[in-house]
């Protein structure tokens, strides 16, 4: 009987090294005085280097830039943007995603994490209305693999889209040769579709939580409209709550809507998916054959990593109801912000917290100005209406606002 051979050097499990790495992650985990540093000075050769220095001296000299200066989004007084901090089950799942390495585009490269990245859509797309549909790495190939399918089973010609919509939509539109109308918005920032014609060859987008204010538009529309996507990236997750799944009530008619997982689901970057009312419709639209394919290739990506083994990971540690407890939770803590905002004459709240999303300025400051005297606290920097304000995303659970306002009020 022929002896198995041995791994590779490079593929032998070395746990003093794992260790070493852990060790250094939980050194630079405790909160520091600024959030966010000021970017170092990169300590990496100009040119690729000759030779190599080794594992444990290359995580010496990566550990200042990677861990050191990285934005601490777990922070207490980090309220800011829409880029949550991951929790310790998604770090523990990623590691063996990473080690594994499986690729989707092939089922003898992925016998299992096939089916477990099917299995983890069927949990989410009922909450959306929606049949099926696949990962992306993100909301803008969401956006443009919905947009693709009506362009393949509408024929659509045209995308329209609030002039508050998200970048992407309008490079998607660029990407297909289609024709793209930016529809005008009221004060509220949702947008006014009543203009709109030619609606049998328009795929129209509706914002399910705008990138400044997190509005959402109506998620409403003419019967006649060839094609709607619901770009929900951030809001999506609120379809699995009890107390604010009707914030999108409407988008269960959609033809597709698209949402970001590392958004409001806490996970690592390069995680969403794009969903289809009709998934087996818009797939075989998508889908592509060659000769070392044993399946078809669906959609825009080729080889395809298995990100749904640290959100699977996540969602049975938690279950719904623990998922439902922490976005519950940061919606409670933007309506404190905003609490704490009306009630101080030196600020200006722009409206209501609505998906998680607070805009608010000092009436006597520029906010980029008290921004950058900012200790132990940070903020988001938006533009609305010609004007710069203050933007607080609620997607840090560890996030305490009172702390983050006092931090904001020492440094006016």
């Amino acid at each position: 009987m022929t002896t198995q051979p041995p791994p590779h050097p490079d593929h032998i499990f070395d746990r003093e090294l794992i260790t070493e790495s852990l060790d250094r992650l939980a050194n630079s985990y405790h909160p520091r005085t600024q959030p966010v540093p000021e970017s170092p000075a990169l300590m990496l050769p100009e040119s690729l280097p000759e030779a190599g220095i080794g594992d444990g001296a290359a995580l010496d000299t990566l550990a200042p830039v990677v861990l050191d200066a990285s934005a601490q989004l777990h922070h207490p007084g980090y309220f800011a943007h829409m880029d949550p901090p991951t929790p310790a089950i998604t770090w523990a799942a990623s590691l063996w995603q990473v080690a594994t390495n499986q690729n989707l585009l092939h089922p003898d490269a992925a016998p299992a994490a096939r089916s477990l990245t099917e299995r983890v859509v069927n949990w989410l797309a009922p909450s959306f209305g929606m049949s099926g549909g696949h990962f992306v790495p993100g909301s803008t190939i969401a956006n443009l693999t919905a947009l693709w399918a009506a362009r393949q089973l509408k024929q659509v010609t045209r995308i329209a889209a609030s002039d508050k919509s998200h970048l992407s939509i309008r490079k998607s539109a660029e990407i297909l040769g289609l024709e793209y109308i930016a529809l005008p918005t009221n004060s509220r920032h949702e947008v006014d579709i009543s203009t709109l014609t030619q609606l049998d060859r328009t795929a129209l987008v509706l914002t399910a939580g705008t990138v400044a204010t997190g509005t959402i538009d109506p998620l409403i529309w003419p019967d006649e409209t060839a094609w709607v996507h619901v770009d929900a990236a951030w809001t999506g997750p609120l379809r699995l709550t009890d107390r604010f799944a009707s914030c999108l009530a409407g988008i269960e008619a959609a033809d597709s809507v698209g949402f970001s997982a590392h958004k409001w689901l806490y996970q690592p970057k390069g995680s969403a998916l794009v969903l289809f009312r009709n998934a087996k419709t818009a797939h075989d639209a998508l889908s592509y054959g060659g000769g070392y394919l044993a399946t078809p290739n669906i959609g825009l990506l080729g080889s395809t990593p298995a990100a749904a083994v640290p959100l699977a990971a996540m969602l049975l540690s938690w279950g719904r109801t623990g998922l439902v407890e922490r976005i519950e939770s940061d919606m409670g803590k933007a309506d404190q912000l905003a609490d704490l905002i009306k009630s101080d004459p030196r600020f200006l709240l722009w409206g209501p917290n609505q998906t998680g999303v607070v805009v608010w300025r000092p009436l006597n400051a520029e906010p980029s100005v008290v921004r950058s005297r900012l200790q132990n606290g940070w903020v988001s920097l938006t533009e609305v209406d010609g004007q710069t304000w203050f933007r607080s995303v609620a997607a840090n659970p560890s996030a305490d606002p009172s702390y983050l306002f006092d931090q904001v009020s020492a440094a006016l």
